[in-house]
C-alpha cells in the first residue's frame, strides 16, 4: 500500500503574502511513516540512478537530502547562503521575485565525475535548483537527477532545469 503524500501536506492560503498558497511539508515530516515513505521513494530513485553523492540547497534541501544520503551510505553536500561555509567555495547566483540570491558549495564538496542527485522539498520556479546544479557541474559532478516532495507545476520550474531527470512525489497546479 502506498501513501498519498498530499494527505500529509498542508495548504496554507495567503502565506507568505495574499494570493499565495504555501505547501507546507511539516505534517509529512511529523509523521514517521510518511517521512520514511517519501525518503524511501527518493532512495529508490537514487539507487536506480547510481547516485554517489547528494546535494541540496539550504535549508529544506537538507531535510530531504540528508536522510536519503544516510540511507544510501553516501555523502551530502550542502549548498549554503553567503557566509555559512568556512572554507574556499564556488558560487552561483539566481534570480528571485525581487532581486537576486547566491548559493555556495565548498570547492571540495563534489569530486569530478561523481554522480550527484540534487534534492529539495519543492520545485517552484527552478532558480534555486538551477543554481545548485550549476555549482555541482562547475566542480565536475554529473547531475543524474533531481528529487522533490512537491512540484508546483504552474510555476514552470522544469523550464529552468530542462534536460535533467526530475522526480516529484506530488504535484500541484494553481490553487
Amino acid at each position: 500500500m502506498s501513501l498519498d503524500f498530499k494527505d500529509y501536506i498542508a495548504s496554507v492560503p495567503d502565506f507568505p503574502e495574499p494570493g499565495v498558497i504555501f505547501r507546507d511539508i511539516s505534517p509529512l515530516m511529523a509523521d514517521g511513516k510518511a517521512y520514511a515513505a517519501a525518503t524511501d521513494a527518493i532512495v529508490q530513485y537514487a539507487q536506480d540512478k547510481g547516485v554517489e553523492m547528494i546535494a541540496g540547497p539550504e535549508a529544506r534541501g537538507f531535510i530531504v537530502g540528508c536522510p536519503v544520503a544516510y540511507k544510501l551510505g553516501v555523502g551530502f553536500a550542502p549548498a549554503r547562503k553567503k557566509g555559512k561555509l568556512p572554507r574556499e567555495t564556488v558560487s552561483a547566483s539566481y534570480g528571485l521575485e525581487y532581486g537576486e540570491s547566491t548559493l555556495y558549495l565548498h570547492k571540495d564538496a563534489i569530486k569530478p565525475g561523481q554522480r550527484v542527485l540534487v534534492c529539495d522539498d519543492l520545485l517552484a520556479t527552478g532558480g534555486t535548483i538551477a543554481a545548485t546544479i550549476e555549482l555541482v557541474e562547475r566542480l565536475g559532478g554529473i547531475v543524474v537527477g533531481t528529487a522533490f516532495i512537491v512540484e508546483l507545476t504552474d510555476l514552470h520550474g522544469r523550464d529552468k532545469i530542462k534536460g535533467y531527470d526530475i522526480l516529484a512525489l506530488t504535484e500541484y497546479a494553481g490553487a
